[in-house]
């Protein structure tokens, strides 16, 4: 069993690694409350990753292995990053997870194999009921286009649907 101050120095061991902003990394023992993770040791040496915001807890995972909590943890982390790397990197025509998902597996790896392919795995899960659209942000955009000319929404749909079609 780790004590907590021994989990938050392997925490920002392994962010240093992959260059994540320490404001990304949970609290330890003292949540904020505003859905940032918190992370707790119990008197049984359970690891607890918890997700509350304003008293509200949404999110409470428990494990004894230290490698599934630096894989929560760090899924989190590298799911943020890998948002701010789409943003600053985005092709218009293209389903932005491609960009976030494939920056995400490749950070994880940097920290460890089984972590990019657990990860990887997930993402495959995902896109079986929701498939990459790489024209949904066009798509989006022409809506608001056709939006702020007035048109009725089943009008709006129709013809945004009819430029840029699913695939």
């Amino acid at each position: 069993m780790k004590t907590l101050t021994e989990i938050q120095n392997l925490a920002k061991e392994l962010a240093s690694k992959i260059n994540a902003p320490t404001n990304l990394l949970p609290t330890f023992s003292t949540p904020i409350g505003d859905a940032t993770p918190n992370v707790e040791v119990d008197n049984s040496g359970l690891y607890h990753f918890v997700i509350s915001e304003r008293g509200t807890e949404y999110e409470r995972k428990i494990t004894s292995d230290i490698n599934d909590l630096m894989y929560w943890i760090f899924s989190g982390v590298t799911f943020s990053m890998a948002c701010d790397y789409e943003l600053k990197n985005r092709i218009e025509d293209k389903d932005s997870r491609r960009i976030m998902f494939a920056k995400q597996e490749e950070l994880l790896g940097r920290l460890n194999k089984d972590w990019e392919e657990r990860e990887r795995r997930k993402h495959k899960s995902i896109l079986i009921n929701n498939p990459f659209d790489d024209l949904a942000g066009l798509r989006a955009t022409y809506f608001g286009e056709l939006r702020a000319k007035g048109l009725p929404e089943s009008e709006i749909e129709r013809l945004a649907y009819e430029k840029y079609p699913e695939k």
